[in-house]
């Protein structure tokens, strides 16, 4: 019989993963890879029988690769606490495990904001596959790779992207204070280009290419924030270089 086996990364998400953990129960085996928690969480996953290794963050790819060496599962599924397998899509990924021609699959993933899943601005990433020479590469945005081919599931994965608008700044500040230390390290340098193309090309890639204004205001909203985002990473690296952050 195919085993499944789940990775959960996870830190301070004691507001989530019990959610989270129940969506998976049909998993083989949970195993939570958390960075030292201090609200409860790892209590929490191994009261819920799941495995837990702790291992200090330093980055997102080298957190699921350590979970990876323990997973026994013919295939893995990879998720985050604020995510939900649905019935539709816990039905859909038990059939195609059992028969399927391909090496992994991407899951669709339309983001939660002011309280509603905007269904036009869906990520698809690969996320369930065969446990089989799996690798995360990259330290922010990090990439799964594997040998063969990939499919797409058709039911969406639900994911509490944001809890709120101070929330998403505040991750977003976050993720760019750590992809503006990892670009400086890699040499990079900050241009007019950076600073102002960048954003714009954001804001037109989410608001109209994803076609982020059928989602009306809370897709202007994101689209916005999307943009801050890019430009904050390249203002930070400034603060960096001269030292003044």
């Amino acid at each position: 019989m195919t085993q499944l086996s789940v990775i959960i990364p996870t830190y301070n998400e004691i507001d989530y993963i019990e959610d989270a953990i129940k969506s998976i129960s049909f998993a083989d085996e949970i195993i939570v890879v958390d960075s030292y928690s201090t609200d409860g969480t790892k209590e929490k996953a191994l009261l819920m029988g799941c495995k837990v290794l702790d291992r200090k963050f330093d980055n997102f790819s080298a957190q699921k690769n350590h979970a990876i060496n323990y997973a026994t599962g013919d295939w893995i599924l990879f998720i985050d606490a604020d995510e939900r397998v649905s019935q539709k899509l816990k039905i859909e990924i038990l059939s195609e495990i059992k028969n399927s021609k391909h090496s992994g699959f991407k899951l669709s993933f339309p983001h939660f904001y002011m309280n509603r899943f905007l269904y036009h601005k869906v990520d698809k990433v690969l996320r369930l596959v065969k446990n089989n020479n799996v690798k995360f590469t990259g330290d922010v945005h990090e990439k799964l790779q594997i040998e063969g081919s990939i499919g797409t599931l058709k039911n969406f994965m639900i994911h509490y992207t944001y809890k709120g608008l101070f929330h998403l700044i505040q991750k977003k500040d976050s993720y760019a204070w750590f992809q503006a230390k990892t670009s400086i390290n890699k040499g990079k340098r900050v241009t007019l280009f950076h600073l102002f193309f960048k954003p714009l090309y954001r804001f037109f890639s989410s608001y109209i290419l994803k076609r982020g204004f059928l989602d009306g205001v809370p897709g202007l909203a994101l689209a916005s924030i999307n943009a801050y985002g890019v430009f904050s990473r390249y203002a930070k690296m400034i603060l960096i270089e001269k030292n003044i952050h």
